[in-house]
């Protein structure tokens, strides 16, 4: 949770400058791109301030009304940022830049608001220059934040022996650290196009490219956002571990000494570093009393030494012995 929380506090410090910078340089320039750059980065700054506030209510003490504790609450306010991005950043870009690509190729320019102070502006300083300065210094926040995300998703992906970061996007329950590597990454890909864009329309002249940009930027966005939901989504009406891991686990109680079979074996995350696991069991004929919780507190040990993500084994006698329950 620490290394999410440092994801997290440097996201929130990059996207906060960014959207300042953008913020300006719109309204010296005008530019689309440089609009939808803005309600991209102001989405993201409030986007962070939900996933602290997700990070800190899971920190929260299990209790009457929550006996698993609070873990899932990251996943709710995950999901949220991701409803946030889309209807906010995503919409508002694309709705943006849509409505500046059909000024165009209508005839009546780029529909800038204010077009007398930018051209009396840009008499004294191009305002090209300004978009510039403003998308390279937010390409530099960016990488920042990137890299400090990249290495909480890293350090997963090392622990859990993935193959990439394509499988941790499918099999983390860390949504925070994965919301946050995920904004900073599109983050970073919505500076360079809107920065290619108007590269290309100050050296065209042609302002396509620079509203192309604002409509790609808002399209981008509301894509992630719609993926970003979907991760989250399974995990808050409970997924349990990828098929794989869970025979692994379910493997390790079939060969505990004293086991004979497996009836059911079920798993689920309550948060994102605490995996419930139960599971309904045959023990060997005869096996009563002390010698079935000597067995399950094996089974408990075993399931925990082999994932440090388990922080609750239940375990149900089937037959031919005294009903035992570890926690």
């Amino acid at each position: 949770m620490a290394s999410s929380k440092s994801v997290v506090l440097a996201a929130l410090i990059a996207n906060g400058a960014i959207a300042i910078l953008k913020f300006f340089g719109w309204l010296l320039t005008q530019s689309p791109a440089m609009l939808s750059e803005t309600y991209h980065s102001i989405s993201d700054t409030g986007n962070q301030v939900f996933l602290l506030i997700g990070i800190r209510y899971s920190g929260r003490e299990a209790d009457e009304q929550h006996p698993f504790g609070y873990g899932k609450s990251q996943f709710f306010y995950s999901f949220l940022v991701s409803v946030l991005l889309f209807g906010i950043a995503g919409w508002e870009s694309a709705k943006h830049g849509y409505h500046e690509v059909q000024q165009v190729l209508s005839g009546h320019g780029g529909g800038h608001a204010g077009a007398e102070s930018v051209t009396l502006f840009n008499q004294t300083f191009p305002s090209v220059f300004v978009n510039y300065t403003v998308l390279i210094g937010a390409i530099v926040f960016e990488a920042w934040a990137l890299y400090k995300a990249r290495q909480g998703l890293k350090k997963q992906i090392d622990e859990n022996d993935w193959s990439g970061y394509r499988e941790a996007f499918k099999k983390t329950a860390d949504t925070t650290t994965l919301t946050a590597f995920t904004e900073d990454f599109i983050a970073l890909a919505g500076a360079g196009i809107a920065l290619f864009g108007i590269y290309l329309t100050r050296t065209t002249g042609n302002e396509i490219y620079d509203a192309t940009s604002a409509l790609l930027i808002g399209i981008m966005l509301m894509f992630f956002a719609l993926a970003l939901a979907w991760q989250n989504k399974r995990l808050l009406i409970g997924e349990s571990l990828p098929s794989e891991d869970e025979v692994a686990l379910r493997g390790l109680v079939a060969n505990v000494e004293g086991v004979t079979d497996i009836v059911d074996f079920r798993t689920v995350y309550f948060g994102p570093e605490s995996l419930l696991v139960t599971a309904d069991v045959n023990f060997e004929t005869g096996m009563v009393g002390r010698e079935i919780d000597d067995v399950i507190d094996e089974i408990e040990r075993t399931l925990k030494e082999a994932d440090d993500e388990v922080k609750s084994v239940f375990v149900e006698v089937e037959k031919d012995s005294e009903v035992s329950v570890s926690d």
